[in-house]
């Protein structure tokens, strides 16, 4: 069972789950996952969209968590009827937009859905991490994520780390410049906890602070990779107990940028629920 809620801002792991497999949403819902997402986007056949889409509803509107939904792009049919249908539904905490290329598409997709619906943009190409920091500043725009095989299929680029760097950076750098909660990294597809766990601590290193998953076992590990460490958390709450024992005097250059490293590890820390080792 889920041992804690963790707010959209700051959730690390975001489950998807395929939107035509209702028989697995309650599985979701129980799983460790900071959010769930119900995919009826690229995991639905097209010919079967209206259904999937129709279970989902049903699934939020009948007592089911509170979850996202991945929608259709904009430039679909399917994105109407997807932004008709959803708007005003119980139980839906927003929409992740796929492919988004234009700030425009994620303003729109918040207009249709009554302007208070968050927009999670999920930026799948090279026209969107081109266009990464109009997206960043969209209204309606809440988190921005990375599609990141689509990405490599629009742009030929390789899996390893250096390749995926830049579109990473970019997300990273238009997310600071848009005001908005760190981003959210790609799937990791590989089952081995090892190589979801090595690719989870680039995802930290690289800014961003969330992470795409597509099994609920995965979640446990990106939790515990993108959550500060019991040592982190040591060294703040001794940082910030001496802070407070020397009447709260910046000493030097170096005080200020710290201090507000402790105070983001400790509210982090109280969040997920680490205690200092």
């Amino acid at each position: 069972m889920r041992r804690r809620t963790v707010g959209t801002e700051d959730a690390r792991s975001w489950l998807l789950v395929n939107g035509a497999r209702t028989d697995l949403f309650d599985r979701a819902a129980e799983s460790r996952a900071d959010q769930i997402v119900l995919d009826i986007e690229d995991a639905v056949d097209p010919a079967n969209k209206d259904e999937a889409r129709a279970g989902v509803i049903e699934w939020l509107s009948n007592g089911g968590r509170p979850a996202w939904v991945r929608i259709n792009d904009r430039s679909t049919d399917s994105w109407d009827d997807d932004v008709a249908k959803l708007a005003g539904v119980p139980g839906l905490l927003g929409v992740m937009l796929a492919k988004t290329e234009a700030g425009e598409q994620v303003t729109e997709t918040a207009d249709r859905l009554g302007g208070s619906t968050p927009v999670l943009a999920l930026v799948e190409s090279a026209l969107g991490i081109e266009e990464a920091v109009s997206i960043a500043r969209a209204r309606g725009a809440f988190r921005l994520a990375f599609g990141s095989g689509d990405y490599r299929r629009d742009t030929g680029t390789g899996a390893d780390d250096l390749a995926m760097a830049y579109p990473r950076s970019r997300l990273v750098l238009a997310s600071r410049i848009g005001g908005l909660p760190g981003p959210i990294d790609g799937p990791t597809v590989s089952s081995s906890h090892p190589v979801l766990r090595e690719q989870t601590a680039v995802t930290v290193s690289l800014g961003l602070t969330g992470k795409l998953c597509l099994d609920p076992e995965q979640t446990p590990v990106i939790n515990e990779v993108i959550s500060p460490t019991p040592s982190d958390v040591a060294w703040a709450r001794d940082f910030l107990a001496d802070f407070e024992a020397r009447g709260r005097v910046i000493r030097d250059g170096s005080d200020k940028p710290r201090l507000g490293r402790a105070r983001k590890i400790e509210r982090l820390a109280q969040t997920f629920g680490v205690e200092p080792a």
